[in-house]
């Protein structure tokens, strides 16, 4: 089975095997958006535990 190659360009893996990922809406439109709300976009996170099935599914980790 092959690894999605659209997730594997979009998510990490932390240290510890946790999956990392970036906010979405910080590539365009950014006039309107405060300063506020782009500066937290910025910052990566963690895939949540309800799409954490999903995502491993497209990197092929079961």
């Amino acid at each position: 089975m092959k690894t999605n190659s659209g997730a594997k360009k979009r998510f990490r893996f932390t240290g510890t095997g946790k999956i990392k990922r970036n906010h979405a809406y910080h590539s365009h439109i950014l006039t309107k958006k405060t300063k506020k709300q782009k500066r937290n976009l910025v910052h990566t996170t963690l895939v949540d535990n309800t799409n954490l099935k999903q995502v491993r599914e497209l990197l092929c980790l079961r």
